[in-house]
């Protein structure tokens, strides 16, 4: 019999985290915008590797925007990605309500 289980990715505030490499999208692809997160940099504390500097960026998923800068809305840097997808959050949740 086979099993028709709906893969469920981890989510944040209710929108998924998808992680490829040092790279995270935070957000549903369907929707006009999502999260980037990528790790600049990482750091071992007490044998643990932990995030240092992230990138930020909130991008146009519009399919028919082919400029970088245009795909690009906002885009900063924090240390921990905690602080980062805590803005990251933000932005996303109010480019949303304005649509």
């Amino acid at each position: 019999m086979a099993d028709n289980k709906k893969e469920k990715f981890l989510e944040y505030k209710g929108k998924p985290l998808v992680r490829c490499g040092s790279t995270i999208y935070y957000g549903n692809m369907g929707d006009p915008y999502v999260i980037c997160l990528r790790i600049l940099s990482d750091e071992n504390v007490k044998g643990l590797k932990v995030s240092g500097k992230v990138a930020i960026q909130l991008i146009n998923t519009d399919p028919t925007v082919t400029s970088p800068k245009e795909k690009i809305i906002k885009k900063s840097e924090k240390d921990g990605l905690f602080n980062a997808l805590d803005l990251g959050a933000v932005w996303l949740e109010r480019a949303l309500k304005k649509q």
